[in-house]
């Protein structure tokens, strides 16, 4: 098992992230990146909009990954945090089709 990977704050305080806690949001990105399907028409800027939201959201999560396997805990948990960020902002604009879950993006009213 890797250490917590420990930066030093612009304060001078250590920030510690366990690796448990990047795991869960990766799983939880990895889930949410499994369940997308884009719904915008070919050919439409939407749809051209919408792959590109798409790819985003798995380049950050590749990132997450790459960053997670090399032990740095603290960029994986923000590149994980970014893609799941694309991944809602196509939900709500209508992008994709998620299925109506809550739980795994914030959709709108």
């Amino acid at each position: 098992m890797r250490q917590k990977d420990e930066k030093r704050a612009s304060g001078g305080e250590t920030i510690e992230l366990p690796e448990e806690h990047v795991k869960r949001y990766l799983n939880i990105t990895k889930r949410a990146l499994d369940k997308v399907k884009i719904v915008a028409p070919e050919p439409s800027y939407s749809r051209k909009m919408a792959e590109d939201f798409l790819n985003m959201a798995q380049s950050y999560y590749n990132d997450a990954l790459h960053f997670f396997d090399k032990g740095d805990m603290i960029n994986a948990f923000a590149a994980v945090n970014y893609a799941h960020g694309w991944l809602d902002a196509g939900a709500r604009l209508g992008f994709f089709d998620v299925g109506g879950d809550w739980k795994l993006f914030t959709l709108s009213d």
